[in-house]
């Protein structure tokens, strides 16, 4: 531990050489670049960034910021601005170093419990880190794809498998793609549960799905998929897999993007369902019905009935 303290305390002193409002308890809301790629306040940016990087880098900063003053405002922890700089210099150094996606808005959503859980701002830090090795996908977007577009496939075969009906109103309403559900799945339903609810159901996700080798996954990928099981593993050890994770090596269903969470999606939409086939004239009427549950619905529940679903749609993707 100490080591990882010691690690991420190098990181952000880094960072701090380039940004010197880091590390202070206070956080930026305005740019630090201006057009002309001059430091618009050199207080804080003592000189030109050196590179192409650092540059990018600089100029995310302020839009973290702009997240971190919405995030999960009406919590008294946010009241104070000191809390808020520590989310944002998470999320900032965590940017720094992820040189492939950096930070991408909804970042925050996922970061924000974990600030107010972990008091040791570098033990926040890595829990992050091995949160986004997790969801990290989620937030890759291009001019072409999104990250949860793959997930959005399947939540669209999922419900015409379980649910034809459904299905095809969406289609005919232009929703067949299922973007509506686009929010649900990239920041794991933050928005349509409660705080609590949230953390309540990540934490039964994360246990549902787990298996043995989920830490080498996220520190070893490679490694982790050479001892991934290859064929039917006995009782004894299918009792350490989670009960989701645990029906998909039973049933041996493999798909990678039938996650927990897209089967809760599928759940939530059930619930809508008579309003979305009665009321839904567009996609715009599906949003407004899905927007009504916001921070309404029940976690437990909405877990049972995605159970419910993967059973139902695993046999009659067999029978098929």
């Amino acid at each position: 531990m100490q080591r990882r303290r010691g690690q991420y305390d190098m990181w952000k002193a880094e960072c701090q050489k380039m940004v010197s409002v880091i590390g202070s308890g206070k956080f930026v809301t305005t740019p630090l670049i201006g057009d002309d790629g001059e430091p618009t306040d050199p207080s804080v940016v003592g000189a030109k960034p050196s590179d192409n990087k650092v540059l990018q880098w600089m100029q995310l900063l302020h839009q973290i910021g702009l997240d971190v003053v919405r995030t999960d405002r009406a919590l008294v922890f946010y009241e104070s601005e000191s809390n808020q700089a520590k989310l944002w210099d998470v999320l900032s150094i965590y940017a720094w170093l992820d040189n492939d996606i950096g930070y991408v808005q909804g970042m925050n959503d996922i970061c924000s419990p974990l600030v107010m859980l972990i008091e040791n701002e570098a033990d926040c830090f890595w829990c992050f880190d091995r949160a986004m090795r997790r969801m990290r996908e989620n937030f890759r977007c291009t001019a072409s794809s999104m990250g949860v577009q793959s997930q959005l496939g399947t939540l669209s075969q999922i419900m015409k498998t379980v649910d034809p009906k459904l299905h095809h109103h969406l289609q005919d309403l232009d929703g067949g793609e299922y973007l509506f559900a686009f929010r649900m799945l990239m920041v794991l339903f933050r928005r349509e549960f409660s705080f609590a609810d949230t953390l309540y159901l990540w934490e039964l996700m994360w246990g549902m799905e787990y298996n043995p080798n989920i830490f080498a996954k996220y520190e070893d990928p490679d490694r982790a998929k050479t001892n991934a099981p290859t064929t039917a593993v006995n009782d004894k050890v299918l009792k350490q897999y989670g009960k989701f994770e645990r029906k998909n090596l039973k049933t041996g269903h493999k798909d990678e993007n039938c996650a927990l969470a897209v089967f809760l999606v599928a759940s939530v939409l059930e619930t809508k369902n008579k309003r979305i086939l009665t009321e839904a004239k567009g996609v715009d009427d599906v949003v407004k019905i899905l927007g009504d549950i916001t921070s309404s619905l029940d976690a437990k529940k909405a877990c049972t009935e995605a159970l419910k679903i993967q059973k139902k749609y695993i046999e009659r993707t067999k029978k098929a």
